[in-house]
């Protein structure tokens, strides 16, 4: 391990500070008068208590970052998600449950029946009446969109809720999914409606457990890879280890497709493929042939795994990239018919406008390593977009020493839209909003300082609610 300081580290190691509304500090440029509306942002914000530091970064406590934007001004604000987890470790000064890399501290005799931490850590659901703090282990978190206090638990008919719903725009529908986990180890599809009411649900039983973080919404159809991992679920709900040090990768098992009507829900398409893992796909759709397009960011390996942990301790050395490809799939067979690379940069987190999820989109947005560095030492210092049409990447460096995090698309109204990301700040300790036109990364439109270090987190979303 390297014992140099990351510019990075202090945007992850340090606890993140709460902070009420507060005017954004404008440090250039103007905030456009068509961008209305409400970011959120979640990831870990405290990776230790008392003399007890987390595993793995994904252990993190859950804290939310909202940034409104109405008129020209924008006021930000940041709390913690008040989980019943969070409270009884506050109360007691230290870590005491278990998680995604971390043991809890108790004995082996009663380690087992503790329920590891709901961290309310990896991304947010903007509803209309409600925003939900995503933790694909458990349930949601409700909060308050207005001033993020925790109300609670959702109440919603299903064991767990990952932390990638799919939310088409032009039926209002919500897909997702959950793993229960017993004497049959099931995949849980569930679709909700606009408001996050659950309308219907259907069950697939899972022959390998794997890790399933993501899946995409292509047209009729849900699609789910499921990379090739040992998965010793007994020694993992025993607590004898954790998720990160039990998973083995297994290529030889390859990776398995399954694809899914979104109607009905059953499963009309499988296949075995080469093996690779991935945590993120861009979109999907079917293009005019009728088969599944699908674009996914592909590891071609489980080195993420151990990239991950170091991250939570600020200094990493394993190399771990990812690059953006195109998968064609036979919707009956669910077999590849072709494969293209769309960006051979190290890349993660991609993305497209909402109203274009599931169709043919026009640009993908995603983060980037810069090139030239050291790609096992650095975390990714640029973002990008890629032009479907034209299949080119334009990008933007945000220059030694900054950090963004995932881009989220907000559509101006008037038929295009802007892109905002986070970034921290290593020279300066800080956490500035940044904001550019969707269509051309050259320079941001505008620089926002905001009062406090955001540490580094996962994911977000945009609300054309002013909240």
């Amino acid at each position: 391990m390297s014992s140099k300081q990351a510019a990075w580290s202090n945007a992850v190691t340090q606890v993140g500070q709460e902070f009420d509304s507060t005017p954004l500090e404008l440090l250039s440029g103007q905030v456009p008068a068509t961008l209305q509306g409400t970011l959120y942002r979640n990831g870990p914000a405290r990776l230790q208590r008392g003399d007890r530091h987390v595993g793995h970064w994904f252990d993190g406590d859950g804290a939310i970052l909202s940034v409104g934007f109405s008129n020209g001004q924008a006021k930000g604000q940041y709390r913690f998600v008040q989980t019943a987890g969070y409270q009884a470790e506050a109360e007691a000064g230290t870590l005491l449950y278990g998680g995604y890399g971390t043991l809890a501290p108790d004995s082996l005799l009663t380690r087992w029946r503790k329920s590891p931490k709901n961290a309310a850590n990896t991304s947010v659901l903007a509803l209309p009446d409600r925003l939900l703090a995503l933790w694909e282990g458990g349930k949601p978190h409700v909060l308050n969109p207005k001033t993020l206090d925790t109300l609670g638990l959702e109440e919603i008919d299903v064991p767990t809720y990952s932390a990638h719903p799919k939310w088409d725009y032009h039926s209002g529908e919500i897909f997702n999914f959950g793993i229960d986990y017993g004497r049959q180890n099931r995949l849980r599809l569930f679709v909700c409606d606009s408001q996050g009411t659950l309308k219907r649900q259907g069950h697939h039983p899972l022959e390998q457990i794997s890790l399933i973080h993501d899946f995409v919404l292509a047209g009729d159809y849900l699609v789910f890879f499921l990379p090739p991992l040992e998965v010793p679920l007994l020694r993992i709900l025993f607590g004898l280890t954790t998720i990160k040090d039990g998973c083995r990768w297994v290529p030889r098992l390859g990776t398995q497709i399954l694809i899914f009507d979104r109607h009905s829900l059953n499963l009309v398409g499988r296949s075995e493929a080469e093996p690779w893992f991935q945590w993120h796909y861009g979109n999907g759709y079917v293009n005019e042939a009728g088969h599944i397009v699908v674009d996914v960011v592909r590891y071609p390996d489980f080195a993420t795994n151990q990239r991950l942990a170091e991250i939570a301790t600020g200094y990493t050395d394993t190399t771990a990239e990812a690059h953006l490809d195109r998968l064609i799939l036979d919707p009956q067979t669910g077999k590849i018919l072709a494969t293209e690379s769309l960006c051979d940069r190290s890349c993660e987190f991609p993305s497209v406008a909402p109203d274009q999820l599931g169709r043919n989109a026009s640009a993908l947005y995603l983060s980037l390593h810069r090139p030239n560095v050291d790609t096992a030492q650095d975390l990714y210092g640029a973002i990008g977009r890629y032009d479907v049409q034209q299949g080119t990447l334009d990008s933007f460096d945000f220059g030694e020493g900054r950090y963004p995090v995932e881009p989220i698309y907000a559509p101006n109204g008037e038929g295009g839209g802007w892109l905002l990301t986070v970034v921290y700040d290593g020279e300066g300790d800080r956490s500035e909003v940044w904001v550019f036109n969707a269509a051309h990364l050259d320079e941001p439109v505008c620089r926002l300082g905001l009062p406090k270090v955001i540490p580094i987190g996962f994911h977000g979303t945009f609300s054309n609610t002013l909240n």
